[in-house]
């Protein structure tokens, strides 16, 4: 039996979610081992009760895995496990990010520029013309665009995407046996052979409601910033805007009249100061630094060149690897206690190294 099968079985045991597969596969050694494991042995695991450990002994996952395997092979599927190389390095750092993804598409989920749009489900003629002009003004930098195949400002995003030849993934709340809404098969289709269709759900999971929260925050997770196109005060696309915010990702917010219901959410996130307002593609680039050209590229790398401290090789390198980061990845990834850190930035953005950027995240300069 492959190991394959033993993953995608991992996704199947019932009330086991993303972190507590993941402390299965921690506390046993590995996919497979969690299913050699006894009873008593799985009972260790935080989160695992006698009944999920029963259902794990029992090993009837295996066959479910077994079934989606072949559909897997049969549709040309990628599965994608967290610590496979090509898994969304951007997604990967997160606590909650999915064990698995299913995706089917050409485009790279690590493409350098990634931009998230959502919005609501029922744009004003305004909405959908602004989120077309914004598709349209970021089209010479060449981002991936991600959004959630829904209706509306999703939908929107993609097609106007597809016609600017731009890569263009739909992240679904449900398995690749069927595109919801069916409406949206033919971009689906298209988005297929320029983008993709992303999913955590195996193919028989329908398209309930619980499941479009987790949806959203894959959508959060996977851009380097996050555009909002017209919501209400409640809804998917708020969600995912707070999710993206406590990733520490850049909002973006078009705001709209005081008393028109749609822009109530957007007005809102600019309001508390969880979104940057936004009325064009300018301010997106120049917040990501899109904007960067080759003669800055070349004074940035000369920069580099000065003596560097230890613990400022340590952040140069990360930065240079992750593009972005926060102060408690740097923390972490660095092993520079946070009062040092902040002083170490500090001093390295008087010398014009590194700049914080909404959200407080660092980049070089």
């Amino acid at each position: 039996m492959t190991d394959l099968l033993y993953k995608i079985a991992l996704t199947k045991i019932h009330r086991v979610g993303a972190i507590t597969a993941k402390n299965l596969i921690s506390y046993s050694g590995g996919a497979e081992a969690v299913f050699k494991s006894s009873k008593k042995a799985l009972m260790k695991v935080p989160g695992i009760g006698e009944s999920t450990a029963q259902e794990i002994v029992s090993q009837n996952v295996l066959l479910e895995a077994e079934m989606e395997a072949e559909f897997i092979e049969k549709h040309e599927i990628r599965p994608i496990f967290y610590l496979d190389k090509d898994y969304p390095q951007r997604l990967k750092h997160y606590h909650d990010c999915p064990l698995m993804l299913f995706y089917k598409g050409t485009a790279d989920l690590n493409h350098h520029r990634i931009i998230g749009i959502v919005g609501t489900r029922k744009p004003s003629s305004y909405g959908t013309a602004i989120c077309e002009e914004l598709v349209s003004e970021l089209a010479p930098y060449q981002p991936l665009v991600v959004s959630g195949l829904a209706y509306g400002i999703d939908v929107t995003a993609h097609r106007k995407s597809v016609e600017m030849g731009l890569q263009t993934i739909g992240v679904m709340g449900n398995g690749l046996a069927r595109i919801y809404p069916p409406q949206h098969q033919k971009v689906a289709y298209e988005m297929v052979e320029n983008g993709g269709l992303l999913t955590e759900f195996t193919s028989n999971v329908m398209p309930d409601r619980e499941n479009f929260p987790m949806r959203n925050r894959i959508v959060a997770g996977l851009c380097d910033g996050l555009v909002v196109v017209e919501t209400a005060k409640k809804g998917g696309s708020m969600i995912t805007a707070r999710m993206a915010h406590s990733y520490h990702k850049p909002v973006f917010a078009v705001p709209g009249r005081v008393k028109d219901k749609m822009a109530k959410g957007c007005n809102i996130l600019i309001k508390e100061g969880k979104a940057q307002l936004v009325e064009n593609a300018s301010d997106i680039v120049q917040t990501l630094n899109w904007d960067m050209g080759e003669e800055e590229n070349i004074g940035r790398q000369a920069k580099l060149f000065v003596p560097l401290t230890d613990e400022e090789t340590k952040i140069i390198d990360l930065l240079q690897n992750e593009e972005e980061a926060d102060i408690d990845k740097l923390s972490i990834d660095t092993k520079i206690d946070h009062s040092k850190l902040a002083s170490i930035l500090l001093e390295m953005e008087l010398k014009g190294m590194v700049r914080m950027i909404p959200g407080k995240r660092f980049i070089l300069t």
